[in-house]
């Protein structure tokens, strides 16, 4: 599993991020997006309407080096300290599949599927304040 249980409770509590993908000329862009993650295979699928259509899942087939940031600000009354910036971005692989099981009702049966290789998280433990980043053991590895 590529998560600590720190990230996967945070992430577990989530389900919107920024997607970064690399666009034909090389040049970066980044969009909102849904997630859900799969503790079955530590990968994260992200989906939409009409995914296949979109410019992020074009450019995940053409260059499918991604990065996902997933953040917020820690609530008040939360043992972190309140309005303290926190996330996670995950940064790795991503698949364009076609034909796949849909997260939800609202989406196509097309994903992206990030296989992460890098892992950043910051302040998602009170007891353990700051940036903490590590990569990732893959399946090539």
């Amino acid at each position: 599993m590529p998560f600590s249980e720190a990230e996967l409770s945070y992430l577990a509590t989530q389900g919107h991020g920024r997607l970064a993908t690399v666009g034909p000329s090389g040049e970066p862009q980044n969009r909102p997006v849904s997630f859900v993650l799969d503790t079955d295979t530590g990968t994260i699928d992200i989906g939409g309407p009409n995914l296949a259509a979109s410019r992020k899942f074009r450019n995940v087939e053409a260059h499918p080096e991604v990065s996902l940031v997933v953040d917020d600000f820690a609530p008040p009354g939360s043992t972190n300290s309140p309005f303290r910036g926190r996330g996670v971005e995950i940064r790795g692989r991503a698949e364009a599949l076609r034909d796949q099981a849909p997260p939800n009702p609202y989406f196509s049966g097309e994903l992206i599927r990030i296989h992460p290789a890098r892992v950043v998280a910051w302040n998602l433990d009170p007891d353990v304040p700051g940036v903490h980043a590590r990569d990732v053991a893959t399946d090539a590895d």
